[in-house]
Formats: structure tokens, sequence, C-alpha cells
């Protein structure tokens, strides 16, 4: 919905397809900060923030909702990464350290499918999550260092 840099990719109507028909479907849904602050309608500054919007995504129909804690200010949250999980039974935080790098190019999209894959595995959604969350806080602190700008992470660091 929202590009790392703060660019909108869908339009208004799509934003509010998915908020209608689409999130009642999920079984999972990983926004960003920017993206849980138009699905949920807050503006999200503090980690109890980012509880408050993924319950009000949780109640749009989404099974389970990971609000990704990376955008949130490091003033903040220091040197730390929180992301709240919302399920049917509880609300709670995953943590891990702040890795100071350029290269998190396709952090979303890899959380989410290494969610998927767990998933698609027989794991529990909370089994799930916190395997993914280990997986790309170690891809993220793999990564090769390619190029300039946002690079890429080493999707295959568990295998060196």
């Amino acid at each position: 919905m929202i590009a790392k840099g703060g660019d909108r990719l869908l339009q208004d109507d799509a934003v509010a397809g998915i908020k209608v028909h689409l999130l009642r479907l999920a079984e999972v849904v990983t926004p960003n900060i920017p993206e849980a602050e138009v699905l949920s309608g807050e503006t999200i500054r503090t980690i109890a923030d980012m509880r408050t919007a993924a319950r009000r995504i949780h109640a749009l129909g989404a099974r389970v909702v990971v609000v990704k804690g990376g955008h949130l200010d490091a003033a903040t949250s220091g040197d730390i990464v929180v992301d709240v999980v919302c399920t049917p039974q509880e609300v709670f935080e995953l943590r891990g350290p702040r890795i100071a790098t350029p290269h998190t190019h396709g952090t979303g999209c890899t959380l989410a499918s290494a969610i998927a894959a767990q998933l698609a595995l027989g794991q529990s959604v909370d089994e799930a999550v916190r395997w993914a969350r280990s997986y790309l806080e170690g891809a993220i602190r793999e990564a090769p260092g390619l190029g300039q700008g946002h690079g890429p992470l080493n999707h295959f660091w568990r295998l060196y």
C-alpha cells in the first residue's frame, strides 16, 4: 500500500476495498506503520499507538495483525525494533535489535512470505510469526552489502 519512501501505491478506492473486502479474508496481515495508519485511521508515534492500530485492523476482520515497527522513530524505540502482534486471544510485542544498515530492501515481503511458508509447513500462527521474525533479523544482519541505497537482504543466510 505504501512504499518504504512513503509513496502511496494504491488509490483511495483500492484501500477502501482492502478494508471492506480483503481484510476479513486474511489469516495474517503485516502492515508497516504508514500502512497501519491508513488501515486503522490512527496516527502512530509510539508502541502504544501500534497496539491500538493493531486492534483496530483486527476489528476489520483480519485474524492476526502484525504491525511492523521498523518505521517507528529510533528516538522512540531506541536500539530495538518492536513489532506488535494482535491475535484473537492477545496482543503482544516481538522485540529485536535495530540493525544499522541501508540494506533493507524487501523486508516486508520477506517477513510476510516467511510467515506464509511456516504456516504452509503446519506451524501455528504464533510459531510462524516468531520464526519469520528471527529469519528476517538474520537476513538483514547478513545482507551482502550490494549496491547503493536500500540494498537486498541475504535470504540464504541460514545455509552458510
